[in-house]
């Protein structure tokens, strides 16, 4: 007896050092974690429960036979995050490059399906050399299960992808498919083709960062949610995401001790908005002064600045925010706000985390730029998305809410619950400046008429009580109460139920 538990430590120990120690070493030289010491960060200490341990490759071409190492690159298993369930696998770069056979995709389907049936959310640390040339199309075949897997799981359970290294080829389109991606700064990168094919096919010389590093994808891109100094920073980050996640569709959000009245007054929020109409505001301070605990984790921060996305708590509870950025394009609506907001609205739909929109919006973006890049379709997107979110929707237009804009961002009309505009709403098809000279255009040349005709048009429309006189705005409140009547609406949906009409799935403009 004593024999057999000693070899299994030893096979247990011979898979736990995975390339060996040469290959651990290089990996460290890097200034990155092994796969192992990834996991050991992320979880609860002692928690991880690993499956497939000793799983290994079945090729025999190319002389594969002779290398066959336990794992076969990839660690697979359970644990938890502040005591809730997590499946994780865990790429090891270590062993052939961390590099995608038919087996060790088979293990990450495996925890993918374990993580649907029991409903928890699953975390995958991407860090490869892509598919394992030698086994040819069974690699591919082994890829393609990964996606389908990806596909069933969307809106069951949350998948976050945490990119620590190459991931190149058809590696990328299975974080693609989750619904967060962070990624490493100048130690991780994705693309579909590298460097040495783009030169070849298009003569184009770049550089594996430029062409798909963190910077690449967090601020032109946006296929990355958020980029991190380095492997640690990175697990904690994760961490604090997954506390605002429910574990899967069937749950609600995690709900957290809170230590900040919900009755709080903010005073200085009735001066937060500038006497000059035209002058911006950072919409952070807003949001930041609404949450508990000042708390906000940004989504999306890099990409697309003219809105905001990302997670507050009130009276404990995962709220999803969205927000115009008056510092930025001066809150426009463009294609890459309605697209990053979009997305992140039906992230919240899926997993039953209710939206407060704070709304500062002068319009659409003009321009020959967006209406060639399908400005209408991507609007189109924002829409959609909040009309067809049924989880609790509170709507606070702070200032300026013009033209379809206004009605994009979670208005009554897109079937927002509670809806609320500070005293300094602007709700109306135009600014009144626009508005007088369509209006009046003969009298243009008449600056004084001119002048009196758009102070006129501001006292009857820059205001929000002609909407809230029609129940378009459910009240116009104090900018200092914005958080207990934000709390206060939110307590009153939590039993909200909606009945949808028979459909297969909907057909979002894509």
């Amino acid at each position: 007896m004593k024999e057999i538990l000693e070899q299994l430590e030893a096979r247990r120990s011979e898979a736990r050092s995975g390339g060996g120690q040469r290959r651990i070493d290089a990996q460290h030289a890097k200034g990155k974690l092994t796969a192992r010491e990834r996991i050991e960060a992320l979880l609860d200490d002692g928690s991880f429960e690993e499956y497939d341990m000793f799983v290994t490759h079945r090729c025999v071409d190319f002389e594969m036979e002779k290398t066959k190492i336990p794992g076969d690159g990839v660690v697979t298993g359970w644990g938890t995050i502040n005591g809730r369930q997590v499946y994780v696998f865990s790429q090891d770069f270590t062993v052939l490059g961390g590099s995608v056979s038919e087996t060790h995709a088979a293990k990450i389907c495996k925890i993918m399906d374990m993580a649907m049936r029991v409903g928890a959310p699953v975390i995958g640390l991407n860090d490869s050399g892509g598919a394992r040339i030698q086994e040819g199309v069974g690699s591919l075949a082994g890829y393609g299960d990964v996606f389908n897997q990806n596909v069933k799981a969307s809106g069951v359970v949350p998948q976050i992808s945490l990119i620590m290294g190459p991931c190149a080829g058809g590696a990328v389109y299975s974080p693609a498919m989750t619904d967060f991606i962070f990624m490493v700064r100048d130690s991780s990168y994705m693309f579909v083709t590298g460097p040495d094919v783009v030169k070849t096919v298009t003569n184009e010389v770049v550089t594996a960062e430029e062409l798909g590093g963190a910077k690449t994808h967090t601020s032109k891109s946006s296929v990355a949610d958020g980029a991190f100094e380095n492997d640690m920073e990175a697990l904690a980050q994760t961490r604090r995401l997954f506390d605002f996640l429910p574990l899967s569709a069937r749950e609600e959000p995690p709900v957290m001790p809170v230590f900040d009245d919900p009755e709080r007054l903010e005073p200085s929020l009735d001066t937060v908005i500038p006497d000059n109409p035209n002058k911006p505001y950072d919409m952070h301070e807003v949001i930041q002064k609404t949450a508990d605990e000042g708390e906000f984790f940004e989504i999306q921060a890099d990409f697309a600045k003219n809105i905001l996305t990302g997670f507050i708590r009130l009276e404990g509870r995962p709220v999803g925010v969205v927000a115009n950025q008056p510092m930025v394009l001066a809150g426009c609506d463009d294609i890459d706000a309605s697209r990053n907001a979009a997305r992140f609205v039906r992230f919240c739909d899926c997993f039953n985390i209710p939206i407060v929109t704070f709304v500062d919006v002068p319009g659409f973006m003009p321009g020959t730029k967006q209406e060639y890049g399908g400005l209408i379709k991507h609007g189109a997107k924002l829409q959609f998305a909040y009309a067809e979110a049924t989880v609790p929707k509170v709507t606070v237009i702070t200032r300026k809410a013009y033209g379809g804009a206004y009605d994009v961002m979670s208005s009554k009309h897109l079937r927002g619950d509670v809806n609320y505009a500070w005293p300094t709403a602007e709700i109306a098809v135009m600014g009144a400046k626009g508005a007088t000279e369509i209006l009046y255009r003969s009298e243009l040349d008449d600056v004084e008429k001119i002048a009196a005709r758009t102070k006129e048009y501001e006292e009857r429309f820059a205001n929000p009580f002609v909407a809230a006189e029609r129940g378009f705005i459910d009240e116009v409140i104090m900018p200092r109460s914005t958080r207990r009547r934000v709390c206060r609406a939110f307590a009153s949906l939590r039993n909200k139920k909606v009945e949808q009409p028979y459909k297969k799935h909907d057909n979002i403009p894509l």
